[in-house]
């Protein structure tokens, strides 16, 4: 039954693990792009590619990490709190939450660094660190959200 708390709960943590490997997906499909153009231009800088290139797969590991806490801490402690089908609707809401923001985040992550990619011919690889600083700021809001996301379930005493 979908009202059940600990399938709420689930649902959740599934909808993060979602939000996140589609915001690494798309991600790096945006700086892949920008990647395979750049280096038919200059071969050279190939490690430089794949670094700024796989920047965005980090979504991917904190909707993992949300998952993971939702199935080994929260669904065993959903059933001991005195509101179970609030607490299991607001997993479910976290889930939400997290799995949007890595999702567009992920996007977000692939268009900064799919920039850095088209300046790296042009900058002889100058701009490889430029690149990564600018990309830590929308990393920020993902590990943001993983954060709130923590907090939140603590909150509800289900951590």
């Amino acid at each position: 039954m979908i009202s059940d708390p600990i399938a709420l709960a689930t649902l959740g943590g599934g909808i993060a693990q979602a939000g996140g490997l589609i915001g690494s997906s798309w991600g790096i499909g945006i700086a892949g792009a920008a990647g395979a153009a750049m280096l038919s231009q200059e071969r050279g800088q190939m490690r430089n590619v794949i670094i700024l290139a796989s920047l965005p797969m980090t979504q991917a590991f904190y909707g993992l990490i949300t998952m993971i806490l939702v199935l080994s801490r929260v669904i065993p402690n959903l059933a001991a709190t005195p509101n179970a089908g609030g607490s299991g609707f607001a997993v479910f809401a976290l889930g939400i939450m997290a799995g949007l923001t890595f999702a567009i985040a992920g996007a977000y992550l692939g268009s900064v660094c799919s920039s850095g990619i088209a300046f790296l011919s042009k900058t002889h690889g100058g701009i490889l660190t430029n690149s990564i600083m600018l990309a830590v700021f929308v990393e920020l809001i993902s590990v943001l959200a993983l954060v709130f996301s923590i907090m939140a379930l603590s909150m509800l005493g289900l951590m």
